[in-house]
Formats: structure tokens, C-alpha cells, sequence
């Protein structure tokens, strides 16, 4: 007996918020889609990752595109299918279990989305809710002129066409959303593909062949990772990286905007941009995996920015290379204990430490005789940016106030050290020479009587960004140094086996932010290298704890609370996972 959809409405209202731990993200590399547990989906840009959003109700603007279950008793689940960024939802009623398997179809056009959710009735006949409400503008520009045509629904929102194939029994409701209920009888199936694009799509879509293209996409894209530890995280953080990185070459730091780091405190930003120093530490974990593409494709874009740039190299940029817009506020309610803003600041700030990852990328790219003569150009050209720059205060890796940072000086001694082992000869003495005056000056200002390396020349506080530089070779091994200053970080910025960022003055840990996920597996690979594998085990252990039943990591932990906080997926934390499993394989 086939599935068939009833064309009675339904009216399941539009989606309330949930904590950050509970939603999925569907990606495909140009854009991605936040999914929450109830099958709303409530964040959608189009067509590209920056696009103001076609659902954006997770920051309170208005738009989804909900799939569920019409008994509204029930419980939801759902996971990943292993190596990819197709979600499969799962609720069970009193009666029934219902799994909607969804993904973005891959591999993806430039300008047209094609969202797949395929309704299987595992158990029990199910009945299914659907409500599809397109925005444009952030939810200020309604859906308009819905019509049927055959088995396919389409309408406009704004810029863009939205077309529905699956359910010819929808009707129009207040506001001029779709809404249908449908009915799957048991151990059948029904598909629902939703394009949007800025033009009429002439061909009905094969959700079947659609559905196949997108699984040989992730099964070629995503590597096998037996024999590291936490094997099936692995594997779902390079899928991760994977579908937040554009065909354009740029990975996104993630798929969001304006989550709040911390309720009410103004830390929310715009994170669908590409950070040169989070896509290094996603090629130099695919490095240390010994998988490449995710490698090529970091050392392309690196190397077209630097080559482009120079010594004026920017910290982020659009996906294709270009400058950010300038930031601005929404009038919306935003993410609860959070405000909605566009654009990023950070772009126009000089942060030295992206130079030294870019030169550790070209480095891990030489490594594995992938480096071109484009890329050796560009590192060519980014020891010379670094030797009429170093001297300068800078951002820094957090992005606060220009200081001398200590983190920054010695992320360029690592990544000079490393090009000059493994780079061209010819490239060798200068990168050597260059690494000892930087480390002989930050030493000689950076340093504290007992041997402890300081935040910047003025503050001896802790500073957990300093463990990456010491992890990956900034000093000659049995430097004691290494071992002092992880000891201290770990005495004043660790609580509950996670690790904070640094002190907030006199607030105590955990008030004034969450521990943050980065620094927790830096402290892995730190205490690997200080030759303490039970310290970095347990370490990479408790930080890949934190997340929900997704495994999608956030930028920050509340400890206390065991929420997540910040955007989502964030990159830089996943890329650290990758690394970090690679490393205490071997």
C-alpha cells in the first residue's frame, strides 16, 4: 500500500527554541541547515553560507521547515549515519516509531539547495505533520503565491523559489505557509525534496537518484579511521570539516551567527566566514591523519590569500576569497541570552599567530610532498610577511587588545621551525635563523623568572592557547619549559577536566565564560608531546564528552550546566579532535 498524503491542514505552530546540544546540522558545503528535534528546521541560508537566511527562526526571525510527528506524545532521537552529515531523526509515539532520514544533497550547486527528507515508518503506520513557511531578509519578507502544480508545490519567498515535491495534498495557511499532515503506512517510505533557488527548476527532482549521489559523495570524501581512538568521532569531525568547507576553497568556522558565548554579555558573533588559522588546523589535522584533500584544499586557499595580501594577509574571509561586510545589528529577538548581528570585525585586525599556522600548514604540506610551486611561492612570501611584521602587537589569537601576545610569537617559531625541516633547502637557513631571533626576543620578554612562559610581555597570567605552539615542536625537545608552563596552565585554568581559556581578571572560572573545547584537546596534544599518554588520553576524553547526542561540538562547555555554548558546529574544535586522535595513535 503506497503513502498518502492528506491534504488536511495541520497548524503545529512555529518552532520554539532548545538548547544548543539538541540540534543537528545538515551540510553540503556551501551552506548548512540547523535541525532541531522535533524535524524543525530553523536555520537555512541561501545560497551561500553568509546569505541571509531562508528559516531563521533559531534566531527569532521566522521560517522553517518542519517534518514530525503529528502525536505530540512522544520522545526523539536520532544520529548520524557513520562518516557523513546525513541525520536520521527518529521519535516514538505510543504506538509507532517514525525516522525522518535527511541530508543536503551532495555534491551541491552553487546556487540552488536541495534539502532530501525521506518519512520511514519503522513501526506502525505513521501520521506526520509538515509545515513549510519560507522567509527572506531574516524572516522579514513573507511566502507568497503558493500553487500546485501536479505533485509539486511552489511559491516565493523574496529572492527565492521554493518548490516541494511529495506532498500535493498541502494547503496554504494563515501567512501563506504550507501545510499538510501525511500518512505512511508501516515499513513504507515517502520523500519530500525542497528546492530553493532563484529560478524555476524544470525537471522534477529523483529523490532516489539524488539520495544516491549524496551517499557516494560522503562514502568518497569522508576517510576510514580504524585504529585511532574514538574511531567513529573521528570519522564524523572530518565529515564535519568536510561539509563546512565550499567547493570555493574556504571553510566556514561554522554554520551559524549570533549564538551567544554567555547569556546577556554581548560575546555573539558571525561565524560563517572562513578564519585562515581554523582552516590551517583542519588541513594539519588531515595531515596528521594521513588523509589530503582536506590538506590540498587548505593549502590552496591559504596560499591564494598570501599570494594575494602579502603582509596585509586579513584573519577571515568569505568562502571565494572575499572581504567580510562591515558588522551590524538585526532587530530581532535573537537566540535566547543572545542578539542577532552580521558580519565580523575580526577581519580587519592583524593577528600575527595566522601567519605562523599558515607557514606550519605549507610545512605539514611539504611533509607529505604536497606542497606546489604556488604554495612554495606563497610561503616564500609569508616568511618574508612575518620578518617585517613579528616585532609588531597584534590581536592575537582571541582577538582582544594589540599586545605583545606570547601565543603569536611562538606560533610563527613553530611554523618556521617546521618549514625549515621539511620545506626546501633552499628556504631552510633563513626560516632557522629567522625562528631563533623571534624565540630569543619572546623569551627574553615573554618569560617569568621560574621558567614559566607569560600571556604577553606584561601579563604572567596563565594562557592555554600557548600549549599548541609547545605541543607542535616551538622548542627543542626536553625544553623544561614545556612541561613547567603546562603544569601551571593546568593549576590555574582547569576545573572538572575541562580547561578554560584564561582568567577574566579576579572572576572565577566558569562564571565569566565556558571552559572552551579547543584548549582542551591543545592540552591532549600538549601532554602527548610532554611524553605523559595517560594525562592526554584523559584529557582528549573528557573534552570529546562534551557535546550532545549529535556529537556536534560548540566553541565552549558550561561545565556546571553541561550546555553548550557559542556556534555550531564550530570547525577549529573538531579539526583539534581529528589532530588529537591522529596523534595518540601513534
Amino acid at each position: 500500500m503506497p503513502p498518502t498524503p492528506s491534504g488536511e491542514p495541520s497548524t503545529p505552530g512555529r518552532p520554539r527554541p532548545w538548547v544548543l546540544r539538541d540540534y543537528a546540522v545538515l551540510a553540503d558545503g556551501e551552506r548548512g541547515a540547523v535541525v532541531g528535534p522535533h524535524g524543525e528546521i530553523v536555520w537555512l541560508c541561501a545560497p551561500r553560507w553568509d546569505s541571509d537566511p531562508v528559516f531563521s527562526s533559531l534566531v527569532g526571525g521566522a521560517g522553517t521547515f518542519t517534518v514530525g510527528p503529528e502525536d505530540p506524545w512522544h520522545v526523539w532521537g536520532g544520529s548520524y549515519e557513520d562518516g557523513s552529515l546525513i541525520h536520521v531523526g527518529r521519535w516514538v509515539t505510543g504506538d509507532t516509531v517514525i525516522e525522518c532520514r535527511e541530508a543536503l544533497a551532495a555534491p551541491a550547486a552553487a546556487d540552488r539547495v536541495v534539502l532530501l527528507r525521506r518519512i520511514r515508518a519503522v513501526r506502525g503506520t505513521a501520521r506526520v505533520r509538515v509545515l513549510l513557511e519560507g522567509r527572506d531578509g531574516f524572516g522579514s519578507v513573507p511566502m507568497t503565491g503558493a500553487r500546485r502544480h501536479g505533485d509539486t508545490w511552489t511559491a516565493r519567498a523574496g529572492r527565492h523559489l521554493l518548490r516541494l515535491d511529495g506532498a500535493p495534498g498541502a494547503r496554504p495557511g494563515p501567512g501563506g505557509a504550507l501545510h499538510a499532515r501525511l500518512t505512511v503506512p508501516a515499513g513504507d517510505s515517502l520523500d519530500l525534496v525542497l528546492t530553493v533557488s532563484p529560478a524555476a527548476v524544470p525537471a522534477p527532482p529523483d529523490a532516489a537518484r539524488l539520495w544516491e549521489s549524496t551517499e557516494r559523495h560522503w562514502a568518497a570524501a569522508v576517510p576510514d579511521c580504524a585504529g585511532l581512538p574514538a574511531e567513529r568521532d573521528a570519522r564524523h569531525a572530518y565529515a564535519v570539516l568536510h561539509g563546512l568547507t565550499s567547493t570555493a576553497g574556504g571553510m566556514v568556522a561554522a554554520a551559524t551567527t549570533s549564538l551567544p558565548e554567555r547569556a546577556n554579555t554581548g560575546r555573539n558573533y558571525d561565524y560563517r566566514f572562513t578564519w585562515i588559522r581554523d582552516q590551517a588546523y583542519a588541513g594539519m589535522a588531515a595531515a596528521a591523519h594521513g588523509t589530503f584533500p582536506l590538506l590540498d584544499t587548505a593549502v590552496r586557499f591559504a596560499a591564494e590569500r598570501v599570494l594575494a595580501d602579502g603582509s596585509r594577509l586579513r584573519p577571515a574571509y568569505t568562502v571565494d576569497g572575499g572581504r567580510l561586510t562591515a558588522e551590524r545589528s538585526l532587530s530581532l529577538p535573537g537566540y535566547p541570552g543572545g542578539f542577532d548581528r552580521t558580519g565580523n570585525r575580526a577581519a580587519d585586525q592583524f593577528q600575527l599567530d595566522t601567519f605562523g599556522e599558515v607557514l606550519q600548514l605549507f610545512a605539514a604540506a611539504a611533509r607529505h610532498d604536497r606542497l606546489d610551486s604556488t604554495a612554495l611561492r606563497a610561503a616564500e612570501a609569508t616568511v618574508e610577511a612575518v620578518a617585517h611584521t613579528w616585532l609588531r602587537p597584534d590581536a592575537g589569537l582571541w582577538e582582544l587588545e594589540n599586545r605583545w601576545w606570547t601565543h603569536s610569537r611562538l606560533a610563527v617559531v613553530t611554523g618556521l621551525r617546521a618549514l625549515a625541516r621539511h620545506g626546501p633547502p633552499t628556504a631552510a637557513r633563513r626560516c632557522a635563523g629567522l625562528a631563533d631571533t623571534v624565540l630569543a626576543a619572546t623569551r627574553r620578554r615573554c618569560m617569568t623568572p621560574a621558567g614559566i612562559w607569560r600571556r604577553s610581555e606584561h601579563d604572567d597570567g596563565a594562557e592555554a592557547g600557548l600549549l599548541l605552539p609547545l605541543a607542535r615542536g616551538c622548542l627543542p625537545a626536553g625544553d623544561p619549559t614545556l612541561t613547567r608552563t603546562r603544569r601551571y596552565i593546568e593549576r590555574r585554568l582547569a576545573d572538572d577536566g575541562y580547561l578554560y581559556r584564561f582568567r577574566h581578571r579576579d572572576t572565577p572560572l566558569g562564571e565569566a565564560e565556558g571552559a572552551f573545547l579547543l584548549c582542551g584537546f591543545m592540552m591532549a596534544l600538549a601532554a602527548a608531546r610532554d611524553g605523559e599518554p595517560v594525562t592526554a588520553f584523559r584529557w582528549f576524553e573528557r573534552t570529546r564528552a562534551a557535546c550532545g547526542s549529535p556529537g556536534l561540538f560548540t566553541e565552549e562547555w558550561d561545565v556546571r550546566q553541561r550546555q553548550a555554548r557559542g556556534n555550531l558546529p564550530q570547525a577549529f574544535v573538531h579539526a583539534l579532535l581529528l589532530e588529537s586522535a591522529a596523534t595518540l595513535a601513534r
